[in-house]
């Protein structure tokens, strides 16, 4: 799937310009009158088509299966179907509802504390499970946690900096995001190292979004004896018992969540899940949950996102060609390039050249062609510039709403929440939070530098 070098360059100048043609698009969606599933498709379609008249060795080179299929990570695609189905089917068991009632009574109605208490969830399932389930939850129960205080108009904010977290949560540990495993095997760097290194930089960076997103958004707290009395009073009125239909399915659905954590979280070491991947975990969990509604399943399958689901399809197939085409390659060489300047910056030069190129790429095989350019003989990468690429590749998820799997379904709950928000306002509202977390990575990759030498 990577491009030989018996491309021309202007064969790869093509494929660029084609891919900044689809990312254009996406951000005219609105003006477009068009699907982000459509966007893309017509791209796959495109980029396909011109793969075969272009480019070496496309074809049927999988047996009587396309050679475009395994462009698709069908584990991403898996696990938003599954967690999406799962999340549906669960909460009408009123855990979800519970939830959202118990954390809004600990918040005491202050929605400053809610924001916190769902911020801290966030970066936690993140890390334990993943970011894309993490935003499908988190996002679920903010929206019933501030329909309940009638503060919906907050909602929007809630959201943005929740799909912002979930990438800094991914930072986490090792295993919380799959560039992480990519670069750090290459890297060498262990489990423990990772957490220990990467620690330090997500608390101070979700601290920062929280203050940030809390100014930006002027998220309230109570102040006055009078907001407190009045909260006091509609809190009282809130029965977290209210949205449990059954108290056998309210304790079996306890038991299908506490299982789906467990077996995101220890996956990678049980036997048997850890080849089957995630994504058979949240499929088979999904059928499980769906025991309970087995005469009307068609009813949950129409509930599904399907242009989420195609979108992520036709956008890996997009990105599979980029990749054949040499595109990642150049975009791959250019930061290789940064590693060579002279000076104390050169880590922070990577940083953000690894995170505007995954803005506009998946992360996944882009920081895959950074792992292997980097660890090529007669290269000699500092620390400091595995870590760069690291937080750059995961961090970068947030300039864009296709930059990473969390942000494009927390675009996705806003607008079913009925929130108007386009490519371009998303860009405008998560860029300001997107250089403070790079600044910030940058400060910590400059630290961290000092302290390695």
């Amino acid at each position: 799937m990577h491009a030989g070098s018996d491309i021309p360059v202007y064969i790869t100048y093509i494929f660029a310009a084609l891919l900044a043609l689809m990312v254009i698009s996406l951000a005219l969606e609105e003006k477009l009158h068009a699907k982000k599933s459509l966007i893309t498709g017509l791209a796959a379609l495109v980029s396909l088509f011109l793969s075969v008249l272009l480019l070496p060795h496309s074809g049927k080179s999988h047996g009587h299966m396309p050679f475009y299929i395994p462009y698709v990570d069908w584990e991403v695609v898996l696990i938003i179907l599954g967690s999406s189905l799962f999340v549906d089917v669960v909460s009408k068991g009123g855990i979800f509802s519970w939830i959202a009632v118990k954390l809004t009574k600990l918040s005491g109605g202050d929605l400053t504390r809610l924001l916190i208490n769902y911020s801290i969830l966030t970066v936690v399932f993140s890390a334990v499970l993943n970011n894309v389930t993490a935003m499908i939850i988190i996002g679920s129960l903010s929206a019933v946690s501030l329909k309940k205080l009638n503060q919906g108009k907050y909602l929007l904010g809630f959201l943005i900096i929740e799909g912002l977290l979930t990438n800094v949560g991914g930072l986490l540990t090792l295993i919380s995001s799959v560039p992480n495993i990519i670069v750090g095997q290459k890297a060498g760097i262990s489990f423990v190292q990772f957490f220990l290194h990467a620690a330090p930089y997500v608390l101070v960076a979700v601290a920062a979004t929280i203050f940030a997103g809390k100014i930006m958004y002027k998220i309230p707290r109570l102040s006055s004896p009078r907001e407190k009395e009045e909260s006091s009073a509609l809190l009282a009125s809130f029965d977290e018992n209210e949205g449990i239909p059954s108290r056998p399915y309210f304790y079996f659905s306890w038991f299908l969540f506490a299982a789906l954590i467990f077996l995101f979280s220890a996956q990678s070491v049980l036997p048997v899940f850890k080849d089957l991947g995630l994504g058979f975990i949240a499929v088979g969990m999904a059928l499980v949950a769906l025991v309970r509604y087995k005469h009307d399943v068609d009813r949950n399958y129409r509930a599904l996102d399907w242009d989420l689901l195609f979108f992520f399809v036709f956008l890996f197939i997009v990105i599979g060609v980029m990749e054949h085409a040499g595109v990642l390659k150049m975009l791959g060489g250019a930061l290789t390039y940064l590693m060579k300047l002279p000076g104390p910056f050169d880590s922070q030069s990577i940083l953000f050249g690894a995170a505007f190129a995954s803005s506009v790429t998946d992360n996944i095989p882009l920081s895959a062609v950074l792992a292997n350019i980097m660890g090529a003989p007669g290269l000699e990468p500092k620390a400091t510039h595995w870590w760069a690429v690291i937080f750059g590749c995961n961090l970068g998820g947030n300039i864009t709403p296709i930059g990473s799997a969390s942000t494009v379904v927390a675009v996705t709950i806003i607008h079913k929440n009925e929130l108007r928000l386009s490519f371009l306002q998303f860009v405008r509202a998560a860029l300001p939070f997107a250089l403070l977390q790079l600044i910030l990575a940058g400060g910590y990759l400059f630290i961290l530098g000092l302290i390695k030498n």
